[in-house]
């Protein structure tokens, strides 16, 4: 490979975007529902009625946090579609958290849950750390 030849592009790299980019739409439906809540939009909470539950009394505190989620997560998808090094550093930051916090649901007794969580982002996290893939982005 020469200089001018652009590395080649590791495989899970669009689908890892794609994912972000679904993580943050996920982040605002959440930050809608709950800061404006009882709309047709609440909905989709049938999926998981128990988070829903959980939320909405403290809907005006979690919704802003929804936002910034959702916000870091796009942000992240951006950079990581443009290969750019702090987009993979926001993304591996943003699954480091999720993956600390599906432990935590783990110590807390939520064995399926946790486990399930943990095992997800400790693949995803083995996945970006590969150095074909780290390497792809470019450090300016």
């Amino acid at each position: 490979m020469t200089e001018n030849t652009p590395p080649k592009r590791p495989a899970g790299f669009l689908p890892m975007g794609i994912f972000f980019i679904f993580g943050a739409t996920m982040a605002g439906y959440a930050a809608v529902t709950l800061l404006w809540p009882g709309t047709r939009l609440d909905a989709l909470w049938a999926l998981n009625r128990q988070a829903h539950a959980a939320l909405v009394p403290v809907g005006k505190i979690a919704g802003p946090l929804f936002l910034v989620l959702s916000a870091a997560l796009a942000a992240a998808a951006v950079g990581w579609l443009r290969r750019r090094y702090w987009g993979w550093l926001l993304g591996f930051i943003i699954i480091a958290i999720n993956a600390a916090g599906d432990l935590a649901n783990l110590l807390r007794g939520e064995a399926l849950k946790g486990a399930v969580g943990v095992i997800i982002a400790g693949l995803l996290l083995m996945y970006m750390m590969r150095p074909t893939v780290r390497d792809y982005f470019t450090r300016r």
